[in-house]
């Protein structure tokens, strides 16, 4: 780690006396410190909970060397050429193109769905049919959600859209969600498309891959600046005092510099108005000693098992550690920070948006409180949305103080 971080809050410099506390060092939090002290000569002193930096792309050696994900896999991929842009100053990229399969009562379709699925579930000589239709509707390339295939007139669309919900959607999403679909959000099953490709790769955009050496030694870099303190092992609920209505007390002052706040902001202001809701994830690492597990990087597991996937790292990381790897199995929950929970996918329904919308207000009401990433504006963001909505904020609050 870094030579200007520490472990303990109360060390050195008194929080109160930095121009800058970030709480979270996360994409989020970790590329706002980096631009206000780089490029705003800020003294920035980045608080966070856990005990090691990264947020949930947070990644170390197993005991046999493989390279693994902590809280679930992550696969970058943009096409935001700025984004790209800046975190490469940080980190190399093994260029893995992430592959994922179905497994559909144990035959292993690609997913999202395309024309390689639709011959391996249909044969070749109906595959080829259905690939015609589709194209003759569509055109060659399109994205077609399985939402609009339903309303379709054809039966041989609809026959795809069918098997798709019924094979790849339907069983997953309620494990995911722990709801029946009719209960799920629409916004949720319109993004469930079928391509009209042969491209397997389940993300297409320009620039996509894994740090050469890990997301940590990449957010390792990415702190290490002599304007930026790390200190790892602090709640920031134990030093922020929000006791009084619109002021932030530090050490019983008011602070008068600019605070990031990446966490939960329902948590932050003590539940308020109640606990916002979202689905959390077990994760069930397991080690063999073979060369291989599974032949993609993700299996999803649509049609049964308790578990929703499967993920093997070393196809991640593209690592050479023969005879042995470590896979993770992925098991959807509901969420419960009396039992350790952490958050991970905000359910999305206008009661949790309203309640949420009461808790942005609160920090509105806050002097130089800034509330940005996931988990602050409760969003499911990509690691990619998380930068470039930290970067604008970086950009407004440097144009700001001009």
């Amino acid at each position: 780690m870094m030579t200007n971080t520490d472990s303990q809050p109360n060390t050195d410099q008194p929080l109160g006396t930095f121009d800058v506390i970030v709480v979270g060092a996360g994409f989020a939090g970790a590329t706002v410190a980096r631009e206000l002290a780089e490029r705003g000569g800020r003294k920035v002193v980045v608080l966070e909970r856990r005990d090691q930096v990264g947020g949930n792309a947070y990644d170390r050696l197993a005991d046999n060397g493989v390279l693994i994900h902590e809280f679930g896999p992550h696969i970058f991929h943009t096409a935001d050429e700025r984004v790209f842009n800046y975190l490469s100053r940080f980190t190399s990229w093994n260029g893995y193109s992430h592959e994922v399969l179905a497994d559909v009562f144990g035959t292993y379709l690609p997913v999202p769905f395309n024309k390689v699925s639709l011959r391996v579930a249909f044969g070749a000589e109906r595959g080829e049919e259905l690939i015609a239709k589709l194209i003759d509707r569509f055109g060659d390339g399109a994205k077609v959600p399985i939402s609009e295939l339903r309303r379709e007139a054809d039966a041989d669309l609809n026959e795809i859209a069918d098997y798709v919900w019924n094979n790849v959607f339907l069983h997953y999403t309620t494990k995911q969600w722990g709801k029946s679909a009719e209960q799920i959000d629409p916004s949720v099953t319109a993004r469930v498309p079928v391509f009209i490709s042969e491209d397997c790769r389940y993300f297409t955009d320009p620039y996509q891959g894994l740090p050469t050496d890990g997301y940590t030694a990449a957010f390792e870099r990415l702190l290490d600046h002599p304007g930026i303190t790390v200190r790892t092992g602090v709640d920031a609920k134990s030093v922020l005092d929000l006791s009084q209505d619109g002021a932030v007390l530090i050490d019983g002052e008011p602070f008068g510099g600019t605070i990031i706040y990446t966490g939960p902001l329902d948590e932050l202001f003590g539940y308020r108005f109640g606990r916002l809701p979202y689905r959390s994830l077990d994760f069930v690492f397991e080690t063999y000693d073979v060369d291989q597990w599974q032949p993609r990087g993700t299996i999803n597991y649509t049609v049964s098992e308790d578990y929703t996937r499967i993920t093997e790292f070393k196809h991640l990381t593209r690592q050479v550690v023969p005879g042995t790897t470590t896979i993770v199995r992925e098991f959807s929950k509901e969420y419960d920070p009396e039992d350790g929970d952490d958050p991970y996918y905000p359910e999305v329904n206008d009661q949790a948006q309203a309640m949420h919308a009461g808790y942005l207000e609160l920090a509105a009401s806050l002097p130089a409180f800034h509330a940005v990433g996931r988990l602050a504006e409760y969003r499911y963001y990509n690691m990619d949305a998380t930068v470039a909505k930290a970067l604008d904020l970086a950009d407004r609050l440097l144009e700001e103080s001009k």
